[in-house]
């Protein structure tokens, strides 16, 4: 397996290794420890805490991202704006705006919470496995794009018609029609009904 910036481990300030640990959680999303990043993920998955950022254009066209080849999980496919997990005790929120500006180098404008979604996704390509209880957050995006190449392939805008033609023609996270159906209230009262969300 590649490394990668998700599968990478941090230097700690001695020098040292330190592993990316992620926030179990039960299924009312209350903590209940901590696991590895990439243990966490391996079948069947142990549930989690996870977030996922929908930021949107002045004309609410949703802004999409393709995963960099790169990545260990759902390389090369088109999902949100942003996902992730906070670092355990870090609010979904601060999450959210830091690896959003860590990916594609902006700070989300309006930024507010859209609910919360609980899945269970395999992922065929990698055999691993997404038991996610995700935070859903909405904004705009209000500023020149600046994305991470290790992180990000491609970004796109695109209105919810053209969404709908990618969706159909190419590959996309598996856990991206789900985060959406669940942000679409949220997503709906951002954009306005003209949007078509």
């Amino acid at each position: 397996m590649p490394t990668t910036p998700a599968t990478a481990t941090h230097s700690s300030s001695n020098g040292t290794a330190e592993a990316i640990m992620l926030e179990l959680v039960d299924e009312n999303g209350t903590t209940i420890g901590t696991a590895e990043k990439l243990a966490a993920h391996q079948a069947p998955g142990q549930l989690h805490r996870a977030f996922s950022v929908f930021l949107f254009d002045e004309q609410g066209r949703l802004l999409l991202q393709r995963r960099a080849l790169g990545k260990y999980h759902s390389p090369g496919v088109w999902s949100n704006t942003c996902c992730g997990h906070p670092y355990p005790g870090e609010a979904p929120f601060a999450a959210a705006a830091r690896r959003t500006y860590e990916e594609l180098g902006i700070s989300p404008s309006l930024l507010a919470e859209a609910g919360t979604v609980r899945y269970n996704h395999p992922d065929p390509a990698s055999g691993l496995v997404e038991q996610e209880f995700n935070h859903l957050f909405v904004g705009m995006a209000q500023a020149a794009l600046k994305p991470d190449a290790e992180e990000v392939g491609e970004t796109a805008f695109v209105t919810a018609a053209e969404l709908e033609k990618r969706h159909a023609e190419g590959p996309f996270s598996a856990w991206f029609m789900t985060v959406l159906d669940a942000a679409r209230p949220a997503i709906r009262e951002l954009t306005g009904p003209s949007a078509g969300w």
